[in-house]
């Protein structure tokens, strides 16, 4: 049998629902976002607007765009809505983020047409019951799926035919593969490797010297479109997070540090909604340079404790304090991993469960109030942002 996976990719999403909703918006750059921008229209891409990029260089570089505040409301129920039309399509439905997923059509053929077919009745569902653009790739592996509907963008269709796939890969540039972000970048175009074509030749040996086992063997296997990853129904998320990006104005670190606690208050809120404790806890700091770090600690048994969880995010933030002071931050995150399946946390004759208590009943006034309702002191007056959609775990 024919494998065959789409890759459905809302287009500029949450500038795309505002677009949608309100007519005057329609054709113009739209810049979602307050201090940063979340998301852009392509009108806006087209002048060099990019995400996360601060609102003042945006308008610097698009003086005309349109800056609208986000609804977070409005692309959950945007988002329900068009997943809803992906299950309509498949019950094989892989969720990637809350504006895209993988869809399995490889057993409709007989009864629903060919894989372009059944793509662009989905892509027409898309916009006559949701008002909004998308773009579909096709192929053969979900990696393949992904560049083509990258490719194809914006409010495309493109399929990668059976025998082409190399043909099609080949020539694009190597940021198109998987894992390859500027530094890998770089290292690869230092040594003239522009394409993804000049990958595949390279050699797995070469590339594993360059970028070392893991990358190295990653991008080759890549470069062959070698993915034996299926579309996975039902898959828990492996790990539950939170950033906010800072702009580039230098920033005191104990403000730093109340935004990391703020983070830390959405996540473990999320994780006891959705009755998951995690034992891993990641700090990612982006810095002024674009460079990047993270930094982990895994904890001797599995919680959702706010403290907890707080109390390590703030040891790593610490220790990354002088590559801070020297770069410069300009985004702060923090994310738990290692989640069990059912939330169930090991008791211990020795731990404080006064904290339980107490992150419970936060919860519960936030739920019934507001998310704003009950804050840090440390965070009064400082618009952390608004919470970001994500898929039901």
């Amino acid at each position: 049998m024919r494998v065959a996976i789409l890759h459905a990719d809302l287009d500029a999403f949450y500038a795309s629902v505002e677009q949608r909703d309100d007519p005057a918006l329609r054709g113009r750059p739209v810049l979602v976002g307050g201090g940063v921008v979340l998301a852009a229209s392509y009108e806006a891409k087209a002048r060099g607007v990019r995400t996360p990029m601060g609102v003042a260089q945006a308008r610097a570089l698009c003086p005309d765009g349109v800056v609208v505040p986000p609804r977070m409301s409005a692309y959950s129920a945007a988002s329900k809505a068009v997943f809803e039309i992906f299950r309509d399509t498949t019950p094989l439905v892989e969720g990637i983020s809350i504006d895209e997923a993988f869809l399995d059509v490889s057993g409709l053929l007989r009864v629903s047409g060919t894989p372009r077919e059944i793509a662009a009745r989905l892509r027409a569902e898309v916009r006559e019951r949701v008002g909004l653009p998308i773009t579909v790739g096709i192929a053969g592996t979900k990696f393949l799926a992904k560049v083509a509907s990258a490719v194809g963008k914006p409010d495309g269709l493109l399929e990668v035919p059976s025998g082409g796939e190399l043909a099609f890969l080949h020539p694009l540039p190597v940021e198109r593969l998987w894992g390859v972000g500027p530094v890998t970048s770089a290292k690869l175009r230092e040594r003239h490797i522009d394409t993804v074509g000049h990958v595949a030749r390279v050699g797995e040996a070469a590339l594993v010297s360059l970028l070392g086992a893991g990358a190295g063997r990653h991008l080759h296997a890549l470069a062959h479109n070698k993915d034996p990853r299926r579309v996975r129904v039902g898959h828990r998320r492996g790990s539950i997070g939170a950033q906010c990006a800072l702009g580039r104005r230098p920033r005191p670190f104990t403000e730093i540090e109340a935004t990391l606690d703020a983070l830390v208050d959405r996540v473990t809120r999320r994780m006891r909604r959705a009755k998951r404790a995690g034992r891993t806890v990641t700090v990612r700091l982006r810095f002024d340079d674009f460079g990047r770090a993270t930094r982990s600690r895994s904890l001797l048994k599995a919680t959702m404790q706010t403290r907890t969880i707080a109390d390590t995010a703030r040891q790593l933030l610490t220790e990354a304090r002088p590559l801070i002071d020297n770069r410069g931050l300009t985004l702060v995150g923090v994310a738990v991993s290692n989640l069990d399946g059912d939330g169930h946390v090991q008791p211990s004759l020795f731990d404080d469960t006064a904290d339980d208590g107490l992150d419970v009943a936060m919860d519960a006034v936030r739920d019934r109030f507001g998310s704003s309702s009950l804050t840090r002191a440390a965070t009064i007056g400082r618009q952390l942002g608004p919470s970001v959609p994500i898929l039901p775990d």
